[in-house]
């Protein structure tokens, strides 16, 4: 993991701090998303479930509505909910670079999620964060979100905040597929079957129109 990388962890939790002693109140709503203990195992599975909409805007300002912004034929959506798991989303990068450098039609956001109650310290956060990541790229990709975290996770069926998911999401908004926590092979090599399963599924359309009479 770089400099750059811990510097914007490091940010991020003293914004919170700053955000819980300024207003303990609103700190206490913030973390009032109860979630169950996770299982410890890690999860590979099939999902038919749409991602829901959703309000965020990345580390270069920019607002996005999810999923209709995303824009990909075909999407990597990293899903964090506690600053610890950064490590985690690292692990994803290598392959996430390498599979967006072969396969034109893929995208791949990281999304930090935190509870409605910080979105009055939104631009202290984010602007934290921002400060400590100077890839504009790495900036570009990175949507932060502040929401309902209960809702959110019950709309994508995840099952705690103890860990990572991986999204593949379609052009559509629909999640074809859901991996949990740090990337393996075995967890990789899933992910980019589906991946390429999905870019697949649109190449008749562009093939046809290229096809001679």
């Amino acid at each position: 993991m770089n400099s750059s990388c811990r510097i914007a962890r490091f940010v991020w939790l003293a914004g919170l701090i700053a955000a819980m002693a300024v207003c303990p109140v609103l700190a206490t709503a913030a973390l009032d998303d109860e979630f169950p203990e996770s299982s410890g195992v890690d999860m590979v599975a099939d999902t038919t479930r749409v991602f829901p909409e959703v309000t965020g805007r990345n580390l270069e300002g920019r607002e996005f509505q999810l999923p209709q912004d995303f824009e990909g034929d075909v999407n990597l959506v990293l899903v964090a909910f506690q600053r610890e798991h950064q490590t985690l989303v690292d692990s994803w990068m290598p392959a996430a670079a390498a599979w967006a450098e072969s396969y034109s039609g893929l995208q791949y956001y990281e999304l930090p999620t935190l509870g409605s109650g910080y979105r009055l310290f939104r631009g202290f956060i984010d602007g934290g964060m921002r400060g400590g990541i100077p890839d504009i790229a790495a900036r570009e990709r990175t949507i932060t979100l502040y929401l309902n975290k209960t809702s959110f996770r019950d709309a994508l069926g995840l099952a705690s905040e103890e860990t990572i998911y991986a999204l593949v999401v379609d052009a559509e908004g629909l999640v074809v597929r859901c991996v949990e926590g740090a990337y393996s092979g075995e967890k990789g090599a899933i992910v980019q079957e589906v991946i390429e399963e999905v870019l697949a599924a649109r190449v008749p359309d562009s093939v046809d129109l290229q096809t001679p009479n």
